[in-house]
């Protein structure tokens, strides 16, 4: 990061603090508390995440990622599982209660909405900006999957609310099984409307592939398969990068409203505060430690590269149903993180050495010298 993007980050911080307080004051007047528990905050809450969980696998230049796809195959299955441990083991040790070990979940995974609403302004090299994509994008739907059946494990006998979709479908299988279902529907769907050829990308079959990602973007909200969005970005295309780099950036603003509105039921100042340390400290553990093989700034970049947003927003809404006060801590940990992630890349900023010429990464012949950008398509 630039000394420059990190005045940027600094901003956009102080921006995000401001419209939080901003949604939980408005809220307070009007007298919406009960928003929260309402099916239009819930579907717009996973409106958002799908905007920003599309944009960020939309993003990811694909030749890049299969470079990297063992630190990204690592990043979001060991990396998940140790960051939900250290997350989840320091807040059982400081506090002793199972639904804060429950948390460590919510906050694990590093927000694509936030990586794409700033990924323009970064100065992460294009290696170290795909795989930070790939892992925020598909670490997302995996901590998804866990938060709702650790809940339905903790909480036994859910049987109204969001929870109800884990005790119904059965097991985590089905759910993985309808997802790659999702995925391949969707990939077959875009065989049969002309794939990324050139004619595809014109005309009638374009707006064919418009439509069929509508498709879609709305079985996977309604039925929350994540994971299956995730994976029809990869391939799913359809030349909307415009639409998107307003889309995510409209949606972030959003869902920080939507973290005001939350506070609203009450701060847990201190649960936050130890929350959001727990889960910015484990992407410093994890994510130096995962890209051992990687020049020494990008692992410091993906290090610090952690964020937490409308993904952990909409977990939180799937558990306060059924564990009372997790806004409370969430909210607060999400302002916590994303101070932590300005506060450290300020500092980073400053002590690199520019333009790392020594660490600079020599594209081989014939691979892309940059990552896919949605924002450059701006």
């Amino acid at each position: 990061m630039t000394r420059n993007a990190a005045i940027h980050d600094f901003a956009r911080v102080g921006a995000f603090v401001a419209v939080v307080t901003t949604g939980a004051l408005v809220t307070m007047w009007l007298g919406l508390d009960g928003l929260v528990q309402s099916v239009p905050y819930a579907i717009g809450a996973t409106v958002l995440l799908a905007v920003g969980l599309f944009a960020s696998t939309a993003g990811i230049d694909l030749d890049e990622a299969r470079a990297d796809i063992r630190i990204v195959v690592l990043a979001v299955t060991v990396g998940v599982l140790a960051k939900t441990a250290i997350i989840s083991g320091v807040m059982w040790v400081v506090f002793r209660r199972p639904e804060m070990v429950l948390l460590g979940v919510v906050v694990a995974q590093i927000d694509p909405l936030s990586v794409a609403a700033i990924r323009d302004r970064s100065g992460l090299s294009p290696r170290a900006r795909t795989i930070l994509s790939a892992w925020s994008s598909f670490d997302d739907p995996i901590t998804a999957l866990l938060t709702v059946y650790l809940a339905v494990w903790l909480v036994a006998g859910a049987s109204s609310g969001p929870l109800a979709l884990a005790s119904g479908t059965g097991s985590v299988v089905v759910q993985v099984a309808l997802n790659l279902g999702l995925a391949l529907v969707a990939y077959g769907l875009w065989k049969v409307t002309g794939g990324a050829r050139p004619a595809a990308r014109r005309g009638l079959q374009l707006g064919v592939q418009r439509v069929l990602l509508v498709g879609v973007a709305a079985a996977a909200v309604s039925k929350l398969l994540m994971l299956g969005l995730a994976l029809s970005g990869l391939f799913l295309r359809p030349r909307i990068d415009r639409f998107l780099v307003w889309a995510t950036r409209i949606a972030f603003w959003l869902a920080a409203l939507a973290v005001g509105i939350g506070l609203t039921h009450g701060v847990g100042l201190w649960a936050g505060f130890v929350l959001g340390v727990a889960a910015f400290g484990s992407q410093c553990l994890v994510g130096y430690a995962l890209t051992a093989r990687l020049p020494r700034a990008d692992r410091i970049d993906l290090a610090l590269g952690h964020q937490n947003g409308i993904t952990a927003i909409i977990l939180a809404l799937l558990l306060e149903p059924k564990v009372p006060g997790t806004l409370a801590v969430v909210g607060p940990a999400i302002v916590v993180v994303n101070l932590l992630h300005g506060v450290t890349n300020g500092v980073w900023a400053r002590i690199r050495r520019p333009p790392d010429t020594d660490e600079t990464v020599v594209p081989q012949p014939g691979s892309p010298s940059s990552g896919r950008s949605i924002e450059a398509a701006a």
